[in-house]
Protein backbone atom coordinates (compact mmCIF):
# COMPACT_ATOMS: atom_id res chain seq x y z
CA UNK A 1 0.00 0.00 0.00
CA UNK A 2 1.09 3.22 -0.49
CA UNK A 3 2.68 5.31 1.87
CA UNK A 4 1.03 8.57 2.90
CA UNK A 5 2.81 11.90 2.43
CA UNK A 6 1.43 12.94 5.41
CA UNK A 7 -0.84 11.07 8.67
CA UNK A 8 -2.65 13.60 11.14
CA UNK A 9 -6.03 13.54 13.70
CA UNK A 10 -8.75 16.04 12.89
CA UNK A 11 -11.11 16.25 16.30
CA UNK A 12 -14.89 16.27 15.60
CA UNK A 13 -17.36 19.00 17.21
CA UNK A 14 -17.65 16.38 20.07
CA UNK A 15 -14.37 15.68 20.77
CA UNK A 16 -14.01 12.25 18.81
CA UNK A 17 -10.76 12.27 16.91
CA UNK A 18 -10.88 11.25 13.08
CA UNK A 19 -7.67 9.92 11.83
CA UNK A 20 -6.35 11.34 8.10
CA UNK A 21 -3.96 10.58 5.61
CA UNK A 22 -2.78 12.59 3.01
CA UNK A 23 -1.05 11.33 -0.52
CA UNK A 24 -0.77 11.29 -3.96
CA UNK A 25 0.17 14.78 -6.19
CA UNK A 26 -0.06 17.97 -4.27
CA UNK A 27 -0.66 20.08 -6.73
CA UNK A 28 -4.07 17.97 -8.05
CA UNK A 29 -7.61 18.46 -7.20
CA UNK A 30 -8.06 17.02 -3.86
CA UNK A 31 -10.42 14.23 -3.22
CA UNK A 32 -12.10 13.01 0.29
CA UNK A 33 -12.31 9.46 -0.03
CA UNK A 34 -14.36 7.03 2.49
CA UNK A 35 -16.30 4.14 3.09
CA UNK A 36 -19.39 2.06 3.92
CA UNK A 37 -20.86 0.87 6.81
CA UNK A 38 -19.02 -1.84 8.54
CA UNK A 39 -16.26 -1.49 6.24
CA UNK A 40 -13.04 0.66 6.41
CA UNK A 41 -10.92 2.65 3.49
CA UNK A 42 -8.14 0.79 3.22
CA UNK A 43 -10.21 -2.27 2.08
CA UNK A 44 -10.59 0.29 -1.85
CA UNK A 45 -7.32 0.24 -2.39
CA UNK A 46 -7.66 -1.35 -5.56
CA UNK A 47 -10.81 1.84 -6.41
CA UNK A 48 -8.28 4.45 -4.80
CA UNK A 49 -4.48 3.91 -5.02
CA UNK A 50 -4.04 4.49 -9.01
CA UNK A 51 -5.87 7.93 -7.83
CA UNK A 52 -2.77 8.95 -5.62
CA UNK A 53 -0.93 9.87 -9.31
CA UNK A 54 -3.07 12.92 -10.13
CA UNK A 55 -4.75 13.63 -7.02
CA UNK A 56 -4.35 14.87 -3.69
CA UNK A 57 -6.15 12.13 -1.51
CA UNK A 58 -7.10 12.64 1.80
CA UNK A 59 -8.49 9.06 3.19
CA UNK A 60 -10.34 8.76 5.98
CA UNK A 61 -12.44 6.65 8.34
CA UNK A 62 -15.78 7.56 9.13
CA UNK A 63 -15.77 7.63 13.11
CA UNK A 64 -15.78 3.85 14.74
CA UNK A 65 -14.44 2.34 11.23
CA UNK A 66 -10.85 1.21 10.32
CA UNK A 67 -8.00 3.12 11.94
CA UNK A 68 -9.97 5.14 14.56
CA UNK A 69 -10.30 4.12 17.84
CA UNK A 70 -13.60 3.34 18.76
CA UNK A 71 -15.80 6.27 20.78
CA UNK A 72 -19.25 4.00 21.33
CA UNK A 73 -22.98 4.96 20.56
CA UNK A 74 -23.00 8.34 21.46
CA UNK A 75 -22.74 10.45 18.34
CA UNK A 76 -22.98 7.18 16.00
CA UNK A 77 -26.07 8.29 14.16
CA UNK A 78 -26.21 10.25 10.65
CA UNK A 79 -26.79 13.42 11.79
CA UNK A 80 -23.13 13.63 13.78
CA UNK A 81 -21.53 11.61 10.74
CA UNK A 82 -22.94 14.45 8.26
CA UNK A 83 -21.11 16.96 10.62
CA UNK A 84 -18.37 14.94 10.78
CA UNK A 85 -18.17 15.20 6.96
CA UNK A 86 -18.16 19.09 7.37
CA UNK A 87 -15.16 18.41 10.47
CA UNK A 88 -13.20 16.88 8.49
CA UNK A 89 -13.34 18.92 5.20
CA UNK A 90 -12.73 22.42 6.81
CA UNK A 91 -10.10 20.45 9.18
CA UNK A 92 -8.23 19.58 6.35
CA UNK A 93 -8.86 22.84 4.51
CA UNK A 94 -6.91 24.65 7.53
CA UNK A 95 -4.21 22.75 7.80
CA UNK A 96 -3.35 22.21 3.93
CA UNK A 97 -4.68 25.11 2.67
CA UNK A 98 -8.15 25.84 0.87
CA UNK A 99 -7.94 24.02 -2.82
CA UNK A 100 -11.32 22.73 -5.38
CA UNK A 101 -12.34 19.62 -3.39
CA UNK A 102 -14.50 16.97 -4.21
CA UNK A 103 -15.84 14.53 -2.07
CA UNK A 104 -16.12 10.40 -3.07
CA UNK A 105 -18.14 8.21 -1.05
CA UNK A 106 -20.01 5.63 -0.67
CA UNK A 107 -22.84 3.94 0.79
CA UNK A 108 -23.22 4.76 4.21
CA UNK A 109 -20.55 7.98 3.77
CA UNK A 110 -22.55 8.87 0.38
CA UNK A 111 -25.82 9.63 2.79
CA UNK A 112 -24.05 11.03 5.64
CA UNK A 113 -22.46 13.34 2.53
CA UNK A 114 -26.57 13.58 1.48
CA UNK A 115 -27.15 14.81 4.95
CA UNK A 116 -24.55 17.41 5.64
CA UNK A 117 -24.84 18.92 1.67
CA UNK A 118 -29.00 19.81 1.59
CA UNK A 119 -29.25 19.84 5.38
CA UNK A 120 -26.09 21.84 6.42
CA UNK A 121 -23.65 23.16 4.05
CA UNK A 122 -22.54 22.73 0.56
CA UNK A 123 -18.26 22.69 0.89
CA UNK A 124 -17.58 20.72 -2.45
CA UNK A 125 -16.95 21.82 -6.21
CA UNK A 126 -18.50 18.46 -7.15
CA UNK A 127 -19.56 15.46 -5.29
CA UNK A 128 -19.78 11.89 -6.31
CA UNK A 129 -21.92 9.18 -4.61
CA UNK A 130 -21.40 5.73 -5.39
CA UNK A 131 -24.75 3.42 -4.36
CA UNK A 132 -25.82 5.68 -1.59
CA UNK A 133 -28.68 3.09 0.04
CA UNK A 134 -31.35 5.73 -0.85
CA UNK A 135 -34.55 4.81 1.21
CA UNK A 136 -37.92 6.46 -0.65
CA UNK A 137 -41.06 7.82 0.79
CA UNK A 138 -43.25 5.01 2.59
CA UNK A 139 -45.73 5.68 -0.80
CA UNK A 140 -43.15 4.73 -3.21
CA UNK A 141 -43.24 1.55 -5.15
CA UNK A 142 -39.71 0.76 -4.01
CA UNK A 143 -40.35 1.60 -0.46
CA UNK A 144 -40.88 -1.90 0.31
CA UNK A 145 -37.96 -3.13 -1.19
CA UNK A 146 -35.39 -1.09 0.40
CA UNK A 147 -36.65 -1.82 4.10
CA UNK A 148 -36.66 -5.44 3.59
CA UNK A 149 -32.98 -4.85 2.33
CA UNK A 150 -32.15 -2.96 5.37
CA UNK A 151 -33.94 -4.76 7.71
CA UNK A 152 -32.34 -8.06 6.36
CA UNK A 153 -28.75 -6.21 6.98
CA UNK A 154 -29.78 -5.18 10.57
CA UNK A 155 -30.12 -8.73 11.46
CA UNK A 156 -26.80 -10.24 9.60
CA UNK A 157 -24.76 -7.53 11.33
CA UNK A 158 -26.03 -8.66 14.83
CA UNK A 159 -25.41 -12.20 14.09
CA UNK A 160 -22.22 -11.79 12.29
CA UNK A 161 -18.63 -13.25 14.00
CA UNK A 162 -16.94 -10.32 15.46
CA UNK A 163 -13.97 -12.19 16.61
CA UNK A 164 -11.34 -14.18 15.08
CA UNK A 165 -8.15 -15.71 15.28
CA UNK A 166 -6.32 -14.02 12.71
CA UNK A 167 -7.18 -11.50 9.48
CA UNK A 168 -6.27 -14.48 7.43
CA UNK A 169 -9.68 -16.01 8.92
CA UNK A 170 -11.66 -13.45 7.61
CA UNK A 171 -10.01 -13.16 4.81
CA UNK A 172 -10.69 -16.94 3.90
CA UNK A 173 -14.66 -16.19 4.72
CA UNK A 174 -14.37 -13.08 2.06
CA UNK A 175 -12.53 -15.27 -0.25
CA UNK A 176 -15.21 -18.43 -0.02
CA UNK A 177 -18.70 -16.36 0.71
CA UNK A 178 -21.00 -16.13 -2.13
CA UNK A 179 -21.93 -12.29 -0.71
CA UNK A 180 -18.28 -11.47 -1.87
CA UNK A 181 -17.42 -13.49 -4.78
CA UNK A 182 -17.71 -10.19 -7.08
CA UNK A 183 -14.76 -8.51 -5.09
CA UNK A 184 -11.61 -8.14 -6.43
CA UNK A 185 -9.47 -10.83 -4.99
CA UNK A 186 -7.27 -7.99 -3.63
CA UNK A 187 -9.72 -6.26 -2.03
CA UNK A 188 -10.79 -9.50 0.16
CA UNK A 189 -7.56 -9.61 1.72
CA UNK A 190 -7.26 -5.52 2.37
CA UNK A 191 -10.24 -4.96 3.61
CA UNK A 192 -10.12 -8.53 6.01
CA UNK A 193 -7.15 -6.25 7.09
CA UNK A 194 -8.70 -2.93 7.36
CA UNK A 195 -11.73 -3.97 8.76
CA UNK A 196 -9.65 -5.95 12.20
CA UNK A 197 -7.92 -4.62 15.07
CA UNK A 198 -6.04 -6.75 18.22
CA UNK A 199 -7.89 -7.19 20.95
CA UNK A 200 -5.15 -7.77 23.57
CA UNK A 201 -5.79 -11.15 23.92
CA UNK A 202 -4.37 -12.65 20.73
CA UNK A 203 -7.78 -12.27 18.61
CA UNK A 204 -8.88 -9.94 16.28
CA UNK A 205 -11.96 -7.71 16.57
CA UNK A 206 -14.02 -5.91 14.56
CA UNK A 207 -13.15 -2.14 14.92
CA UNK A 208 -16.77 -1.30 14.21
CA UNK A 209 -19.11 -3.67 16.21
CA UNK A 210 -21.82 -5.07 15.21
CA UNK A 211 -24.46 -3.09 17.32
CA UNK A 212 -23.44 0.02 15.63
CA UNK A 213 -23.32 -1.18 12.37
CA UNK A 214 -26.71 -2.57 12.62
CA UNK A 215 -27.82 0.89 14.08
CA UNK A 216 -26.79 2.26 11.01
CA UNK A 217 -28.76 0.22 8.95
CA UNK A 218 -31.42 0.23 10.84
CA UNK A 219 -31.32 4.38 10.44
CA UNK A 220 -31.27 4.19 6.84
CA UNK A 221 -35.44 3.65 7.51
CA UNK A 222 -35.90 7.11 8.95
CA UNK A 223 -33.74 9.46 7.14
CA UNK A 224 -36.40 10.62 4.91
CA UNK A 225 -33.55 11.99 2.51
CA UNK A 226 -35.08 11.96 -1.33
CA UNK A 227 -34.27 15.33 -2.31
CA UNK A 228 -33.67 16.74 -5.64
CA UNK A 229 -30.26 17.33 -7.88
CA UNK A 230 -31.26 20.89 -7.54
CA UNK A 231 -31.20 20.52 -3.46
CA UNK A 232 -27.61 20.30 -3.69
CA UNK A 233 -25.49 23.80 -3.88
CA UNK A 234 -23.36 22.00 -6.82
CA UNK A 235 -22.71 19.34 -9.10
CA UNK A 236 -23.67 15.80 -7.87
CA UNK A 237 -23.13 12.10 -9.81
CA UNK A 238 -24.92 9.26 -8.06
CA UNK A 239 -22.89 5.94 -9.67
CA UNK A 240 -25.09 2.86 -8.45
CA UNK A 241 -25.23 -0.93 -8.71
CA UNK A 242 -26.42 -2.70 -11.79
CA UNK A 243 -30.36 -2.66 -10.80
CA UNK A 244 -30.59 -5.61 -13.41
CA UNK A 245 -27.46 -7.43 -12.32
CA UNK A 246 -28.83 -10.96 -11.14
CA UNK A 247 -28.32 -10.94 -7.36
CA UNK A 248 -28.17 -7.20 -6.75
CA UNK A 249 -30.04 -5.17 -4.19
CA UNK A 250 -32.22 -2.95 -4.08
CA UNK A 251 -30.16 -0.33 -3.97
CA UNK A 252 -29.18 -0.31 -7.52
CA UNK A 253 -32.90 0.35 -8.58
CA UNK A 254 -33.66 2.87 -5.93
CA UNK A 255 -30.71 5.15 -7.05
CA UNK A 256 -31.45 4.60 -10.67
CA UNK A 257 -35.19 5.88 -9.42
CA UNK A 258 -34.43 8.64 -7.38
CA UNK A 259 -31.73 9.91 -10.77
CA UNK A 260 -34.72 10.14 -12.93
CA UNK A 261 -37.25 11.60 -10.30
CA UNK A 262 -34.64 13.85 -9.10
CA UNK A 263 -32.82 14.67 -12.40
CA UNK A 264 -29.30 13.27 -11.13
CA UNK A 265 -26.27 12.90 -13.16
CA UNK A 266 -26.31 9.18 -13.07
CA UNK A 267 -24.69 5.70 -14.14
CA UNK A 268 -24.84 2.40 -13.07
CA UNK A 269 -21.89 0.06 -13.73
CA UNK A 270 -22.72 -3.36 -15.18
CA UNK A 271 -22.52 -6.40 -13.27
CA UNK A 272 -22.09 -4.77 -10.10
CA UNK A 273 -24.03 -5.17 -5.97
CA UNK A 274 -23.33 -3.08 -3.33
CA UNK A 275 -19.57 -2.76 -3.33
CA UNK A 276 -19.46 -1.94 -6.65
CA UNK A 277 -15.99 0.11 -6.25
CA UNK A 278 -14.08 -3.30 -5.35
CA UNK A 279 -15.69 -5.51 -7.63
CA UNK A 280 -14.91 -3.39 -10.76
CA UNK A 281 -12.80 -0.74 -9.42
CA UNK A 282 -11.43 0.47 -13.08
CA UNK A 283 -14.96 0.96 -14.55
CA UNK A 284 -16.17 2.58 -11.52
CA UNK A 285 -13.04 5.38 -11.79
CA UNK A 286 -13.69 5.79 -15.16
CA UNK A 287 -17.57 6.78 -14.01
CA UNK A 288 -16.10 9.23 -11.69
CA UNK A 289 -13.30 11.09 -13.92
CA UNK A 290 -15.65 11.39 -17.09
CA UNK A 291 -17.97 13.30 -14.49
CA UNK A 292 -14.86 15.23 -13.08
CA UNK A 293 -13.48 15.94 -16.65
CA UNK A 294 -16.55 17.34 -17.99
CA UNK A 295 -17.18 20.06 -14.53
CA UNK A 296 -12.98 21.04 -15.20
CA UNK A 297 -11.90 19.00 -12.04
CA UNK A 298 -9.89 15.98 -13.73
Amino acid sequence: MAAPSSIFQLTMEDGVDIDVRRGGNPDGVRLFISSGNGFAIDGYRVFWEPLLEKFDVILFDMRNHGRNEPCGADGHNYKQLARDLGSVFHGVDERLGHKKSVGIFHSMSARAAMKHAVQMEWVWDALVLFDPPNVPPRSHALYEAMKAFETRLVEWALERPDSFASTDELHQVFATNRAQSRWHPQSQADMAKAVLRPDGAGKFTLTCRRELEASIYLAALTLELWPPAEAFGGPVKLISADPAAKGSPPTGAANQALAMEGKYEYEFVPETGHLLQIERPEECRAAMLSFLAAKGLA
